[in-house]
Parts: structure tokens; C-alpha cells; sequence
């Protein structure tokens, strides 16, 4: 009888083995896709050209925008206010104070709304224009980003219009394709990318023609200043009072 207890645990321990091996040959296989944003291939090019192309220079806007404001953590933050290529990381949580604009585009439009954000975070300033398709097939996305140090104004950095440092296709069932200044390494030199000039000074262009379209020289600055303003310390918001009576001007009691 005490032979018996080992050979239904090596018939057990052989079941559990083959039902964990069967579970693992199920699972579908994982791919990873490495984009290489400092070269892209001749394609990706091409297709990056052609998407700037179709960016309209004088669109036809809808009556409809939205203008936002606000401080958040980096520390998994959204997109828009991440950092960029060229930005000064660190290991410390930062907070950022940002601008994001919104404009739609009329129905004729190949895309349907246009997104304006822009951060900073004591040590970087971040500006994206965001581009949405409005009847994606195999063009989803368009974004451009530029990124400088936080050693001037949010208000000069606009003046002097910095050319964009990033670009960024995404793509319907199909990897991004990106394209990004890259700078050297330790060791290393900086790759030769003068073969993507054209495409960094259309990019560039579009970011400048949209930063005035936008008004975002003017409001960005303003905007800003609300959130110093809102986030300093001893500022007391409106009273429950004296919001209702400032939402009807002009009234007078009888």
C-alpha cells in the first residue's frame, strides 16, 4: 500500500507539468517593435513627407475650441507632458504648469481636430501639435514636438519659433513611424541627419504657422500666468457668494 502514494504523485506532478506547457504553447507570441527614430528607412520617409503635405496652411476652423490650464506631476503624467528628445531629465518628481488648446476643423477637412499643448517644468518647455485624422484608414495621427531649456521664457521661446526636434506618425493596425534629432553619446558622435533636413524644416514650418493660427504666442504666456497666479501661496478662491454675483453684472437689487 505504501508503494502506491509515489507513482500517483509522479502521475500527478507529470499532469500538472503537460497541462502548464499546453497553457504556455497558447499563448500568442509577444512582438516587439523597435523603431529607429534617429534613421528611418526611405518608406518611412516618404510617408512622413506626404503626411506633413497634407497638413492644410490656411485651414477653415469651426466656431467650437477649447482652451485648458493646469499644474500635474510628471511622475507618470500624461503624454503631452512628457519630456522630450532633447530634454533635460531627472530622477527628482517635478511638477509642470501647462496650456492645451483645441481647434476643430471644418467637415471638409482630412482632419478633424488640431491639439496645442504646452509645458514647463522649471527645467524644459514642451510644445506639441497633435493632429487628428477624422476618417482614419491608415493614417491615424500626426505630431510634431519641440523642446528647449527652461533658461528663458515661455513667451521668448515662442518669439524665436525653435524648430521642431520631433515627429511622429501613428498608424492604423501598423508600428509609428518617427523621426527625432538625436545627439551623440558618450563614445560616440551624433548621427549624420542631413538627409532629413527637408523634413525637420516642413515640420518646423507647420509649428510656426500653427503657433500663430492658434494665438498660442499670446495665450500660452497669459495662461501661464493664471496657473502662477491660481497655484500661489496665501490665493483664496471666489466665494460661493461672490461667484453668483459676479456671473450677473449689472443687476441692481430693487
Amino acid at each position: 500500500m505504501t508503494g502506491v502514494f509515489p507513482k500517483i504523485e509522479f502521475y500527478f506532478g507529470t499532469l500538472v507539468l503537460g497541462v502548464a506547457l499546453t497553457a504556455l504553447a497558447q499563448q500568442p507570441p509577444v512582438k516587439v517593435n523597435v523603431l529607429n527614430v534617429c534613421s528611418p528607412s526611405t518608406d518611412e520617409q516618404k510617408e512622413i513627407a506626404s503626411a506633413l503635405a497634407r497638413i492644410p496652411k490656411q485651414p477653415l476652423f469651426t466656431e467650437d475650441f477649447e482652451v485648458a490650464r493646469g499644474r500635474s506631476s510628471l511622475a507618470g503624467g500624461a503624454g503631452f507632458l512628457q519630456a522630450g528628445q532633447s530634454a533635460q531629465l531627472s530622477d527628482q518628481p517635478s511638477v509642470a504648469s501647462w496650456v492645451r488648446l483645441r481647434r476643430e476643423f471644418s467637415v471638409q477637412a482630412m482632419f478633424s481636430t488640431i491639439q496645442y499643448s504646452f509645458s514647463n517644468d522649471g527645467k524644459n518647455m514642451v510644445e506639441t501639435l497633435v493632429l487628428h485624422v477624422r476618417e482614419p484608414k491608415d493614417l491615424v495621427m500626426v505630431s510634431i514636438e519641440d523642446s528647449a531649456s527652461a533658461v528663458t521664457s515661455p513667451a521668448t521661446m515662442l518669439a524665436t519659433d525653435s524648430a521642431a526636434s520631433r515627429m511622429k506618425l501613428e498608424r492604423f493596425g501598423k508600428s509609428s513611424v518617427v523621426l527625432a534629432r538625436c545627439t551623440g553619446s558618450e563614445g560616440s558622435p551624433a548621427p549624420d541627419q542631413t538627409a532629413y533636413e527637408p523634413l525637420f524644416a516642413s515640420a518646423s514650418s507647420i509649428l510656426t504657422n500653427y503657433r500663430g493660427l492658434l494665438n498660442a504666442r499670446r495665450m500660452v504666456p497669459d495662461e501661464l500666468s493664471r496657473v502662477t497666479t491660481a497655484s500661489a501661496p496665501g490665493t483664496k478662491t471666489a466665494s460661493k457668494a461672490g461667484r453668483k454675483s459676479a456671473g450677473k453684472p449689472g443687476t441692481q437689487k430693487k
